[in-house]
C-alpha cells in the first residue's frame, strides 16, 4: 500500500493523460469530480499539442542562436520529456554537447575577449553539470578530454579544444538539436501509459522469442553431442579390445613366438573397424605378468550394452498429405524434423528402425505415380522447401537402404540432376544434391544411367573452375568423377574428350586436400588404361607433371602417382572382352558405407518462432501413430576385394566415408 500511495499522484495523472488521449471526456470529468472529492489532487504535467510544438522548438533554437543559456535549458527542462531525456544517450550526449557550446559561446562571439564575471558565471555552471547530471558520462572516452574545459585558461588556443571555435562544430550541433527536438516534441503526443505498455510487451516478445531459439538451438546441440558421446564411447571399447590384443602379443614374443604380418593386420582391422556400444572403467592391475590382457577383456565382458529406447510411431500418411497439401513454412518444418529424426539417431537398432518405417511407409512417394508426390518438393517454388527437400534425400543416401529405397523411383535421379544443373552452386540446395548423387555412385545402376545421361562432361565444365567450389562441393564433385570413371562406359566418354579432361585433372593435382589428391589419382589410373588417353597424356607432358608434384607428397600419394606414372608408361591394350565391371547383377557397396555426416544438418536457416513446434515435439504431438515397430535384417553386403595399400582408388568411395587405404 506504501508504494501504492508514493506513486499514486503520478499514476493517476498517467491515467487522465490516457483518457483525454482516447477522447473519454464525460469519463475524464467524473474522474477530476471524483479525485477531488477523495483529496487526491492530479498533477499538471506541461502540455504540448501539435499546434504549440512548432512555437517551442523555434523558441529554443533561437535561444540557442542568442546563447540565451537560461531561457534555453528552462525550455529544454520544461518540454523534454524526463522519462525520455534519463532513458536516451543520443539526448544525455546532446545535452553534454549543449552545455559545451554555451559554456564558450562568449569567447566565440568577442573573439576571446569576452565579459569576465559573465564568462565566469557561464563556467560555474558547466561545472555544477558536471559535477551532477555530467558525471554519468565521465567514464566515456569521447567526453573525457572536456572535463578538463573549465580550467584551461584559454581553449581557443588548446590542441584539444580548437575544433569547438569552427563554424561547421556550431551548425553540425545546431541539425542535431533541430532533428532531436522534431522528434521529441512529436513524442510527448502519446500517451505516457501507451509507451510504457508497447515498450513492455515488445520487450517481452522479443525476449521470450530469443529465449525460445536458443532453447531449439540446445536441444538439437544436445542431440548432437549425445551421438558424437556414443561415438567415442565406441570407440573407447574398441581400443580396449586392441589393448588386449597388444598385451597377449607382448607375452607372446617373450616366449619367443614370432608375431606374423597377417596378425598386426587384424589388430589393425579392429582397431578401426569396431563400432561398439557402450565403455566403462574399471582399475586393472597391469603389474601381474599374464593377466592384464585377461583382466581386459573381464571389463568388455562385464559391459552391459545401454538400451536405446525405440521412438514413437509416426501417421506418415497425415505426413504425406501435410508435406504435399500444407504450407512452404510447415513442409520445411516437417522435412527438418524427419531429417533430425535420423541424424540424431543412434546407430544400430534405433537408427535401422527409423529407416525401416520411413521406407515401409513410402515416406518419400518413391513407389507412388501420382504426379502430385513428396519428391515434386524438389522443385518447390520456395527455396527453404527445395533445401530442406535435398538435405532429407542427401540422408537417406547417406545409408545403404536409404540408396536402395530412393533408386526404386526411376525419375528420381533425373530431377536431382535437373536441380544440379538449375540450383546456384554456392547453395546449400545444390551441395545437397551434389552430395545425394555421388553417394548414388556407389550403385553399379545409378553409375550407370549417370554415365548416359552425360554427368562426366558436366563435371569436367564444373571442374574446370575448382576455386569457385567450396571444399566440400570439390571434394564430392572429384569423388564422383572418380567413381564414374571406374566403369568402362566411363572411361569411354573420358577418351572421347581426352585434352579436357587431362587438364582438368592436371589442374587439380597441386591441390592441397589430400582426398581430392586421391580421386584425381584414382580418375587417372582408371583413364590411363586406355591407349588413345595414354598417348593424348604423353604429348602433354603428363609424367613431368606428376614428377614435378610427387616431390611435394607424402608416401602414400608418391606411391598412387608412382603407380599413374607406370599405367601412363604402359603398352597394354584397352580390351572390351576381359572387362566385367558394367555387368548390373551385383552391387558392390559396402557397409562403412553407413555413416551419417555433420553436415547434413549444418547451417540450419528455419528457427522456429515463439510458440511454434519443431523438430521432434512436432512430430510426436501434431503426427503421432500406432506403435507398429517390427524386427529388422540387416542385408549381408557384398565385401569386395580389397586393392594393394599402394594403388590409386579403384574402388567407389564417398568423402564422408573414404579411410586411408593403409586401414585397408
Amino acid at each position: 500500500m506504501g508504494d501504492v500511495l508514493a506513486y499514486e499522484a503520478e499514476l493517476l495523472g498517467l491515467v487522465k493523460e490516457y483518457l483525454d488521449f482516447a477522447g473519454f471526456q464525460e469519463t475524464v470529468k467524473v474522474f477530476k469530480k471524483e479525485c477531488k472529492i477523495k483529496g487526491k489532487p492530479l498533477p499538471k504535467p506541461a502540455k504540448v499539442s501539435s499546434e504549440d510544438s512548432l512555437p517551442v522548438q523555434e523558441e529554443m533554437l533561437t535561444a540557442f542562436e542568442d546563447g540565451d543559456q537560461k531561457v534555453f535549458f528552462q525550455l529544454w527542462e520544461e518540454h523534454i520529456l524526463s522519462s525520455l531525456h534519463d532513458s536516451d544517450p543520443a539526448a544525455q550526449n546532446l545535452e553534454f554537447y549543449l552545455h559545451i557550446y554555451f559554456a564558450t559561446f562568449l569567447l566565440k562571439q568577442t573573439m576571446g575577449k569576452p565579459d569576465k564575471a559573465e564568462l565566469d558565471e557561464r563556467i560555474s555552471y558547466f561545472k555544477a553539470y558536471l559535477e551532477t547530471k555530467g558525471a554519468a558520462l565521465s567514464q566515456t572516452t569521447e567526453f573525457l578530454p572536456f572535463y578538463a574545459l573549465p580550467f584551461v585558461p584559454n581553449p581557443m588556443v588548446h590542441p584539444s579544444f580548437k575544433e569547438l571555435f569552427q563554424d561547421s562544430w556550431t551548425l553540425d550541433l545546431r541539425t542535431r538539436l533541430e532533428t532531436f527536438l522534431s522528434l521529441a516534441l512529436k513524442a510527448r503526443q502519446t500517451p505516457r501509459l501507451l509507451t510504457i505498455f508497447k515498450e513492455s510487451g515488445q520487450c517481452n516478445k522479443e525476449m521470450m522469442q530469443h529465449l525460445h531459439q536458443q532453447l531449439v538451438k540446445r536441444e538439437h546441440r544436445y542431440m548432437t553431442n549425445l551421438k558424437r558421446l556414443r561415438k567415442l564411447q565406441m570407440d573407447y571399447r574398441g581400443l580396449l579390445e586392441v589393448t588386449a590384443e597388444l598385451v597377449d602379443s607382448l607375452e607372446a614374443t617373450v616366449t619367443g613366438k614370432m608375431i606374423t604380418p597377417e596378425y598386426i593386420q587384424n589388430v589393425c582391422a579392429c582397431l578401426f573397424s569396431n563400432h561398439l556400444k557402450q565403455s566403462v572403467t574399471h582399475n586393472i592391475d597391469f603389474t601381474r605378468p599374464g593377466t592384464a590382457s585377461t583382466l581386459l577383456r573381464a571389463s568388455l565382458s562385464s559391459m552391459k550394452v545401454q538400451d536405446v529406447p525405440l521412438l514413437p510411431s509416426l501417421d506418415y500418411e497425415k505426413l504425406k498429405k501435410d508435406l504435399i497439401t500444407g504450407s512452404d513454412r510447415l513442409k520445411a518444418l516437417l522435412l527438418q524434423a524427419l531429417r533430425w529424426r535420423l541424424t540424431t539417431s543412434y546407430p544400430g537398432e534405433q537408427r535401422d528402425t527409423i529407416m525401416q518405417a520411413y521406407i515401409s511407409n513410402d515416406l518419400l512417394d518413391c513407389h507412388s505415380n501420382c504426379q502430385r508426390s513428396v519428391l515434386q518438393l524438389l522443385y518447390s517454388k520456395s527455396e527453404v522447401v527445395r533445401q530442406y527437400m535435398a538435405r532429407l534425400i542427401n540422408a537417406f543416401a547417406s545409408l545403404i537402404e536409404g540408396r536402395a529405397y530412393l533408386s526404386q523411383n526411376p525419375t528420381l535421379l533425373q530431377m536431382l540432376e535437373d536441380r544440379l544443373k538449375a540450383e546456384d552452386k554456392d547453395s546449400l540446395t545444390w551441395e545437397n544434391v551434389l552430395g545425394a548423387l555421388q553417394k548414388f555412385s556407389l550403385r553399379r545402376t545409378l553409375q550407370s544411367a549417370m554415365i548416359q545421361d552425360g554427368l562426366i562432361f558436366w563435371l569436367v565444365d564444373v571442374l574446370i573452375d575448382p576455386d569457385c567450389l567450396s571444399d566440400y562441393n570439390l571434394e564430392y564433385c572429384a569423388a564422383l568423377l572418380m567413381n564414374l570413371c571406374l566403369r568402362s562406359a566411363g572411361k569411354k566418354i573420358c577418351a572421347s574428350i581426352p585434352n579436357a579432361m587431362l587438364r582438368v585433372l592436371s589442374g587439380l593435382l597441386d591441390h592441397e586436400n589430400p582426398k581430392v589428391q586421391s580421386y584425381v589419382n584414382g580418375v587417372l589410373y582408371s583413364i590411363l588404361a586406355i591407349p588413345s588417353v595414354r598417348e593424348e597424356a604423353r604429348e602433354m607432358g603428363m609424367e613431368e607433371i606428376l614428377r614435378c608434384f610427387i616431390k611435394e607428397r607424402n608416401e602414400e600419394m608418391v606411391r598412387q602417382m608412382e603407380f599413374v606414372i607406370k599405367q601412363l608408361n604402359s603398352e597394354e591394350p584397352f580390351n572390351d572382352n576381359i572387362v566385367s565391371d558394367d555387368d548390373e547383377e551385383e552391387e558392390y557397396e559396402e557397409e562403412d558405407n553407413d555413416i551419417l555426416e555433420p553436415d547434413l544438418d549444418k547451417d540450419e536457416v528455419l528457427l522456429p518462432q515463439l510458440g511454434e513446434l519443431s523438430g521432434e515435439k512436432l512430430l510426436t504431438t501434431e503426427y503421432l501413430g500406432i506403435m507398429t515397430h517390427t524386427p529388422k535384417t540387416k542385408k549381408k553386403q557384398f565385401a569386395g576385394v580389397h586393392q594393394s595399400i599402394d594403388e590409386p582408388l579403384q574402388r567407389p568411395v564417398t568423402p564422408g566415408y573414404h579411410r586411408p587405404a593403409y586401414l585397408m
